[in-house]
């Protein structure tokens, strides 16, 4: 490991020369390159010259238990105790940070909620994980923008999809994919019986035209009347876009804008998403069980997460964590699990590391 460590430290140090030559500062493509790998490498650059000057502490620390000073050899015994710590703690954080990284964690987000069993109920628990993602995404700071929603008229959405544009969006949302489970005594149940439902979420990073070979003679396009409640003007017009993907099967519909251009640019964009995932669930089938991260790649069709109202908790199956405060989970108060989620991923990366 610190054999790596110190190459990146010399790589780093070599760009850091490179960036202050006039010649490359006149050359903005490569000096933008060679800043980008700086950046991307800075975080391990900065914690490995920590653990370094912890090492060098070290040694004078205990060069002081030669002393005869008795106060100094007692202040040295402190000092290696506390150095100790630190140096365990900095080999830990180096060793998360040299874990192969995602190429998909920077990008933006394409979410879809999909109502699940339970009719009604399981449409309105699906508008329930909508306004979370939601929610979470304004404490985030990150930008949503709705791109096709079928909703059910009584409050409820058969299906959602929304755009999340934010620094970091991917890698902490990537966990959120699978079904998702609802307990709870339905608004229309007279007899206060508690009925099971579920929704399910499905994560995509958004990707560039360079990422996906789309070819356009691959996709059959319909327009037709967006279909909506209250007599708008999207009704009256040739403006939601249908787009078929004919070697996969895959659909993909967008009516929310009222023009038709803008719909068909949102509609490749999602299906460009869905057929990267495509891709990536192929490459992640190939890889043995053994290796797989089990968090965040595990199949949609498994319970990820059960939403229970009576007692007021959420329970995240693939960690066995459960807490207290469903309220403050269903407001966008996501962060403890995801934050469990990923120590447990790391976790997993790092018996394979």
């Amino acid at each position: 490991m610190f054999d790596k460590l110190d190459f990146i430290l010399e790589k780093y140090e070599g760009l850091s020369s490179k960036v202050s030559d006039a010649d490359v500062i006149n050359n903005q493509p490569v000096w933008q390159k060679y800043i980008k790998e700086m950046g991307e490498i800075e975080p391990i650059v900065n914690k490995y010259r920590e653990y370094k000057k912890a090492k060098e502490d070290m040694v004078d620390a205990k060069a002081m238990l030669e002393e005869n000073d008795e106060e100094l050899r007692d202040m040295a015994k402190a000092e290696i105790s506390e150095l100790e710590l630190r140096l365990e703690q900095y080999e830990q954080d180096l060793k998360i940070l040299l874990l192969p990284k995602d190429p998909n964690d920077h990008k933006n987000v394409i979410l879809e909620v999909r109502a699940g069993t339970g009719g009604e109920e399981a449409a309105l628990f699906g508008a329930n994980l909508l306004r979370m993602y939601t929610r979470y995404a304004e404490r985030k700071g990150w930008k949503t923008e709705m791109m096709d929603m079928n909703d059910t008229g009584l409050g409820g959405i058969k299906e959602a999809v929304m755009l999340i544009k934010g620094k970091g969006a991917y890698s902490r949302l990537k966990y959120e994919s699978g079904a998702h489970r609802v307990q709870r005594v339905p608004e229309t149940e007279s007899s206060g019986r508690i009925h099971t439902s579920a929704a399910t979420v499905a994560v995509l990073p958004e990707v560039d035209d360079v990422e996906i070979d789309l070819n356009p003679n691959d996709v059959k396009v319909d327009v037709y009347r967006a279909s909506g409640h209250g007599g708008q003007s999207v009704n009256t017009t040739d403006s939601a876009v249908r787009l078929t993907h004919v070697p996969t099967g895959l659909v993909v519909t967008c009516q929310d804008e009222k023009s038709q251009i803008k719909n068909k640019d949102k509609a490749f964009k999602v299906l460009r998403a869905r057929l990267y995932d495509l891709k990536l669930q192929e490459q992640n089938d190939e890889i043995s069980a053994e290796r797989k991260s089990q968090v965040g790649t595990g199949d949609r069709s498994e319970r990820i997460r059960t939403y229970n109202y009576p007692q007021g908790r959420v329970s995240d199956h693939r960690i066995n964590l459960t807490l207290y405060k469903l309220d403050y989970f269903l407001d966008g108060d996501l962060d403890e699990i995801i934050d469990a989620l990923i120590t447990d991923d790391q976790a997993r990366k790092m018996k394979n590391f």
